[in-house]
């Protein structure tokens, strides 16, 4: 008789991982806190110490810092979202779950999948409760625009989460990850274009944010938020480029877990199980 994760083929194991993270979340509500309230604290500082001095413009017209900051909290918050739902795959490892995972029945596409959805939807929710606070700063929400944020956030989300994935599945101990952190996650968010727009920045600096993939990302929620006033051009190209990084980096991801486990093949960790 088959076994039911080859009746349901890779549907079931994938919500299964799913569910695992959702359950995870609400029982570490501290989770909570450090995805929305360090970002939250950000946009207030940033926002109240810049606004005086910088006047960024999108949509053809000027914003005040705190609106034109709006969308890189929101990468902010999606990005420590999949930081924290990526520090779990080191914490599965240590505890022996992940290598109980590697040994089943699924394909490795599967697993990846199942643990990138559920910290892309964690990164999706926490982001929309903060969406609730943009029209204390003069953003007018329509159908569309909340319908075409929602949609944005989940391909910048799932693309940070796989991210995230790749990194800690390469890395032993959470204090390695916290320097790939330090090293690599917060600089591509500062150079998204989403603490400071790429015009005026010298042409080195803008060569970097034009090779970030988060650039697009962070456009493209600009975008997204604003496209009911049609000014969203350029909004397609956006999207491309973000969902060709999404598909790289869930590949990466992919060929990560297929190749390794804590230093040893996946053979070897079948092997030693």
């Amino acid at each position: 008789m088959p076994s039911a994760s080859r009746s349901f083929g890779p549907v079931l194991p994938t919500l299964t991982l799913w569910h695992r993270e959702i359950v995870r979340f609400y029982r570490q509500p501290g989770r909570v806190f450090g995805a929305i309230g360090q970002p939250l604290i950000f946009w207030v500082l940033f926002g109240a110490g810049l606004g005086a001095s910088f006047r960024p413009s999108a949509a053809g017209q000027e914003l005040s810092y705190m609106e034109y900051f709006f969308p890189g909290t929101l990468a902010l918050i999606l990005l420590f979202t999949a930081i924290f739902a990526s520090i779990s795959i080191i914490e599965d490892r240590n505890e022996g779950f992940l290598q109980a995972v590697l040994v089943a029945p699924v394909g490795r596409s599967v697993i990846v999948l199942g643990k990138v959805l559920g910290g892309t939807s964690l990164a999706v929710l926490q982001s929309c409760l903060f969406l609730l606070l943009g029209p204390l700063i003069g953003i007018s929400f329509s159908l569309t625009s909340i319908l075409a944020t929602v949609g944005v956030l989940w391909l910048v989300g799932f693309g940070l989460t796989a991210l995230g994935f790749a990194i800690a599945w390469g890395t032993e101990s959470v204090q390695g990850f916290h320097a790939f952190m330090s090293v690599l996650l917060l600089p591509m968010w500062l150079l998204s274009g989403a603490f400071f727009p790429a015009s005026g920045v010298p042409a080195w600096l803008g060569f970097v944010m034009a090779a970030n993939p988060l650039t697009y990302g962070v456009e493209a929620l600009r975008q997204a938020l604003y496209i009911s006033s049609g000014t969203a051009s350029g909004l397609g190209f956006n999207l491309a480029m973000t969902l060709l990084f999404d598909c790289a980096i869930f590949g990466l991801a992919t060929w990560m877990a297929t190749r390794r486990v804590k230093g040893k093949t996946v053979v070897e960790a079948r092997e030693r199980d």
